[in-house]
């Protein structure tokens, strides 16, 4: 039986394993801790495949019609 990879699906956005520097950057400039980001857990379909550790920061980045591309980050936790 052939495995289905969730990324390939249309619906799917795009995820992303985020650098040390980045993280960085990224909670000095919204001025917020890592405690402060959403949850995805490390074991979600979509990040699964990233080789994400807890307390990782995962960008997602979703089309959308009006506003381009928007980004989300989100705290990576054990499941």
């Amino acid at each position: 039986m052939q495995k289905f990879d969730v990324n390939e699906h249309v619906i799917v956005p795009k995820h992303s394993k985020v650098g040390e520097k980045e993280k960085n950057e990224i909670l000095e400039k919204y001025k917020i801790t890592l405690k402060e980001l959403p949850r995805i857990f490390a074991d979600d379909p979509a990040v699964a495949e990233l080789g994400v550790k807890e307390d990782d920061v995962v960008k997602i980045a979703r089309n959308s019609p009006t506003a381009g591309e928007t980004l989300f980050f989100r705290r990576v936790v054990r499941g």
